[in-house]
């Protein structure tokens, strides 16, 4: 299960991100990859310093005040963000990322387009699944979330530049089944609140979510 966030970052934010991105200095992307993804990644990423740890703040708080990112992550902590540029001939082939990132378990993975859709060709994010191949292009400023654990790539591109960012969340819920019970409760709970107000059924749908988070959740 996937989720698609329309308009994370705002137009400025996005313009922000896009300036400090171009501003970078690029490595070779494969120093950060596994032994195994090391063999199919061909991409660029921003080098450490004061204009990432920039960006990793808009990003952070842009995550953290969304409450249908919230709502669907659970999130702990964000484990670890980088900062990916793709041009013509550079791809990152089916891999896994990784479980642990820093010694933290990683249970759900972000990418934040930063490049609007008609300024490169390719470089979808391709989420492979039993039934079938999900391509993945959205605006830039909107981002999409899934797990961790999925196969996916990025497809060559073939024309123009992709940027975007990647980030890596730690759950307080560590089981995607229990995340999405919560989810659903918390969206037919908003659902039956917008259409009827506070009633005594919301009430007993708010005890049912907030026990079974409670049950669930990890320090």
């Amino acid at each position: 299960m996937f989720l698609c966030l329309h308009n994370l970052c705002s137009h400025e934010e996005t313009g922000q991100l896009r300036t400090l991105a171009s501003e970078s200095e690029y490595a070779d992307g494969r120093r950060t990859a596994g032994w195994a993804a090391r063999e199919v990644k061909r991409n660029e990423q921003v080098e450490a310093g004061p204009r990432i740890d920039t960006m990793r703040n808009i990003v952070r708080k842009a995550l953290m005040k969304n409450a249908l990112f919230t709502s669907f992550a659970q999130p702990r902590s964000i484990t670890r963000m980088l900062v990916s540029r793709y041009t013509a001939g550079m791809e990152y082939g089916p891999h896994v990322d990784d479980a642990l990132m820093g010694g933290r378990r990683a249970d759900l993975s972000f990418t934040l387009f930063l490049s609007e859709p008609d300024s490169y060709e390719g470089g979808a994010l391709v989420m492979e699944g039993i039934d079938g191949d999900t391509e993945i292009r959205l605006a830039a400023g909107e981002a999409v979330v899934y797990p961790t654990a999925a196969l996916h790539r990025v497809a060559p591109v073939t024309a123009g530049e992709r940027l975007a960012v990647v980030g890596w969340v730690r759950s307080l819920v560590r089981r995607p089944d229990q995340r999405e019970i919560l989810f659903d409760l918390d969206r037919a709970c908003h659902a039956l609140f917008e259409r009827e107000g506070k009633t005594a059924e919301l009430d007993l749908l708010l005890k049912t979510k907030s026990n079974l988070l409670r049950q669930w959740a990890e320090d």
